[in-house]
């Protein structure tokens, strides 16, 4: 607690000196004389007058962001060094040495500080945080929604309100989406860049779960489709850290501007749709950004269009489109799944796990950051998109999964078991495309034996059912524990254009025995 008055007598009653009183009161030889320069300066009398108490003498002698009038030296002009310091590479040391050059009798640069602090103090708190032009832009949404009214059923739908503010500028977007989720929340950020004519260096968000997928102070594990956004249009993403709100300041600051010249003067209006809801948002929203600001020159379009639309980065020639992230391992039979659709890969990936982008259309394949494989994206469940040059070639008989093998590995069993997986190998299309089933068939094994596995593709034989789920269902069932009857004959598959025929897997290596039974739960 300050005690100037004590001060203040000691030095004009006692007569003493600053570092005495210093010494008397325990403060510094300096905050006694810096008491007595602002007394002067205050022009209230000594002795003090009855009204003028500790605390009123406080106040009238340090007004924040004021200094005493016996500092007379020439101050720059602080609205336009502000603007100046958003322009890349400007520092407040070389727009001092600029003053100084100009202003011989200037302030040294430790002063020039000081005063520059205290004229952001008076002007705006928020402003102590200073963003170069083009580099950073926070986002938000708000906490107030907006009602849209279905025509047909007078239901109401909330809106979200999307905001974003570029950092030097405060030139600010704003939108209504239906939710927050990932495919909303990216493609407001598609539209924020379109409006603003450029991406900034850096996107500020909070910590939402459509952008950031696990919070942490240090590392913060941001959400892949998020980040595939950012390296679209060749951004960061930097999110705001958990609790600190002063970290995204300016669309805090947006964000209840918004509310009060936006979406307060609309809260009377129906809407019955979100884009007409939209487009009264972006009336109101041109009216906001050609305001002119309270405690500074110009408006927010001409801050933009004056420092900030030259510094973002040009859009890319494609619209970023969303596309969520997976991760998927390929199977022996070079495919993987997706949503139950079977996608090929390169056969030299097998057991390998692969990174898969989903877009309405397209199905990306990546492995190690370098994408594999592209294809249409399937809609039929059950159903196999291969690419014929991702296929092994025949006379590669180094593969370790052939169906030779695979038909040998069966027998091994019995021979009902290998006539069974010979069917499923026969019945597709491709071999390959019988690997998954295949394997089923041997996890069935693994799991109630061989002796009940081979009953039961005996008992598949003569249904003529030879699929897995039919096998599966037979062991489930205990039904391959029942006798069977002599008279009962095996019915085999009929041929068609589809079988290729025992011949067909032939090989110099078909009597290789398969060393480990394969994993279950790959289907």
């Amino acid at each position: 607690m300050r005690r100037i008055i004590d001060a203040l007598r000691l030095r004009f009653e006692e007569g003493l000196s600053a570092r005495e009183v210093g010494r008397s009161l325990g403060v510094a030889r300096t905050t006694v004389q810096d008491y007595v320069v602002r007394f002067k300066a205050s022009g209230i009398p000594w002795p003090l007058p009855p009204h003028v108490t500790e605390e009123v003498l406080e106040q009238a002698l340090f007004k924040r962001g004021e200094f005493p009038p016996v500092l007379t030296r020439p101050l720059p002009d602080w609205a336009l060094l502000q603007r100046e310091l958003t322009r890349k590479g400007v520092t407040l040391q070389l727009l001092w040495q600029e003053y100084k050059n100009n202003e011989a009798t200037g302030y040294c640069y430790s002063q020039f500080a000081v005063h520059y602090k205290c004229w952001l103090d008076r002007v705006d708190p928020v402003m102590r945080q200073t963003y170069k032009a083009g580099e950073r832009a926070f986002v938000d949404y708000a906490g107030l929604t907006m009602d849209v009214v279905d025509p047909a059923t007078g239901e109401l739908q909330t809106a979200q309100i999307f905001v974003a503010a570029l950092g030097a500028s405060n030139y600010t977007y704003a939108e209504a989406t239906w939710t927050q989720q990932g495919p909303d929340w990216i493609a407001s950020h598609v539209r924020t860049v379109e409006y603003y004519g450029g991406a900034p260096e850096f996107f500020v968000p909070d910590n939402l779960k459509s952008g950031v997928t696990s919070p942490c102070y240090y590392e913060p594990a941001l959400n892949l489709s998020y980040a595939d956004f950012a390296a679209h249009y060749q951004s960061a993403i930097i999110p705001a850290r958990v609790k600190h709100p002063r970290d995204k300041a300016k669309v805090e600051t947006a964000v209840q501007i918004v509310e009060r010249e936006i979406l307060a003067p609309l809260r009377n209006q129906i809407f019955t749709s979100l884009a007409e809801l939209n487009a009264a948002i972006r009336e109101r929203l041109e009216i906001l950004n050609n305001r002119p600001f309270q405690k500074l020159e110009g408006t927010r379009r001409q801050l933009f269009e004056e420092i900030e639309r030259a510094a973002l980065r040009p859009l890319p020639a494609t619209r970023h489109e969303y596309g969520e992230w997976r991760e998927a391992k390929v199977n022996i039979d070079h495919h993987i799944s997706v949503e139950r659709h079977f996608y090929s890969v390169p056969y030299q990936l097998v057991r390998e796990t692969v990174s898969v982008r989903i877009t309405a259309t397209m199905l990306e394949v990546l492995h190690k950051g370098k994408r594999i494989a592209a294809h249409q994206k399937g809609s039929r469940r059950g159903a196999y998109t291969t690419d014929p040059s991702h296929r092994p070639k025949a006379h590669q008989k180094h593969l370790e999964w052939t169906p030779s093998r695979l038909v040998n590995w069966g027998k091994s069993i019995g021979p009902a078991t290998g006539a069974v997986v010979e069917h499923m190998l026969e019945s597709k299309p491709h071999p390959e495309q019988g690997y998954r089933a295949c394997l089923g068939v041997f996890s069935l094994g693994k799991r109630h034996g061989n002796d009940r596995l081979e009953n039961a593709a005996v008992r598949a034989q003569q249904t003529g059912a030879m699929t897995y789920r039919s096998l599966k269902s037979i062991l489930d069932r205990s039904l391959d524990k029942t006798p069977l009857t002599e008279e009962a004959e095996t019915r085999l598959p009929k041929v068609h254009e589809n079988i290729r025929g025992s011949a067909y897997y032939t090989s110099d290596n078909s009597e290789a025995q398969l060393p480990l039974i394969p994993t279950p739960g790959v289907m």
